[in-house]
């Protein structure tokens, strides 16, 4: 029985001029393959125009419309959240290579695009599945996609003032929150705003979800760790009427009286790893965990 090839759609960051090298492996590595190529249509304009980089693509996609084996995302973790915004629901499994700074969830160096890629097609790879968490907004419009893999924030707008956050968790009052902001975040995204906010680091199998104050008021207001099966309800008030939403970094504005609810999604993001990753390893590797930061 002949074997079907496989389909990948590729997303890429097209503010990384000087680290094009990197698609051209993939490109020439997948072609080899007889690989079925897709590429996100900004992407796609920016390596043919810009990089004038001749990409032998099946297609070219925009937003949602595509259908693959897997995605490959070409940057930093910012480009995957992108992608993996865009794969939703699908289940389709996205394979980050690093092409920014610190890389989470993108953790694929560049240098080691072919020997990942080797993997993939020797089945050599896991499949890790990552809950998202989703917003709904009650007397209000989300424009955008509800949808977070790594954090969902509420937030006070530019200059004004702090503002007042009453929070639910499955019915029960939990606290008002005096502070600039509230951050909720999956295990995933405990390593990116969370964390830089003094909240704690969640491991992926932990089923665990995380309450965030940004900038407290209150010096006796912690982060909550809490079950991701819980239902988070946000009623916000503020002297200026309105105030922040941010999904995974993209912002939307909303007006007092619009509660929020916030609960774990019907579905995962399916990420690649490599059988020898480690997530202790790369903490330790990412965040210097242990390093000896004295003089000698």
């Amino acid at each position: 029985m002949t074997r079907q090839p496989l389909k990948f759609a590729i997303f890429g960051n097209e503010y990384q001029a000087k680290k094009s090298t990197s698609i051209e492996k993939i490109l020439d590595y997948l072609a080899q393959k007889g690989a079925e190529i897709y590429v996100e249509n900004a992407y796609y304009e920016f390596l043919t125009r810009s990089q004038h980089i001749d990409v032998k693509a099946a297609g070219v996609f925009e937003d949602y419309n595509f259908d693959v084996d897997y995605v490959i995302s070409m940057g930093g973790d910012g480009t995957f959240l992108k992608a993996a915004s865009r794969v939703g629901a699908k289940g389709t499994p996205i394979i980050g290579v690093n092409m920014g700074r610190l890389g989470f969830l993108a953790d694929v160096l560049p240098g080691e695009v072919e020997a990942a890629l080797d993997s993939l097609y020797a089945g050599e790879c896991q499949i890790e599945e990552h809950v998202v968490i989703q917003v709904e907004a009650e007397g209000g419009v989300l424009a955008g996609n509800p949808f977070a893999l790594n954090d969902i924030a509420v937030l006070k707008r530019d200059d004004a003032s702090m503002i007042s956050i009453r929070t639910q968790v499955d019915g029960e009052f939990l606290v008002n929150y005096q502070a600039d902001g509230l951050i909720v975040t999956t295990s995933t995204g405990s390593t990116a705003y969370n964390l830089s906010n003094g909240g704690p680091i969640i491991i992926p199998q932990s089923s665990s979800l995380c309450l965030t104050p940004v900038a407290p008021h209150s010096l006796n207001i912690r982060p909550v760790v809490i079950n991701d099966t819980a239902e988070i309800t946000l009623d916000v008030e503020s002297r200026s009427h309105n105030y922040l939403v941010a999904i995974d970094g993209r912002s939307e504005r909303m007006t007092e009286g619009t509660r929020l609810v916030i609960r774990k999604a019907a579905h995962t993001i399916k990420i690649v790893k490599q059988r020898n990753q480690r997530y202790f390893s790369t903490l330790r590797e990412k965040l210097m965990w242990g390093a000896d930061q004295r003089g000698r």
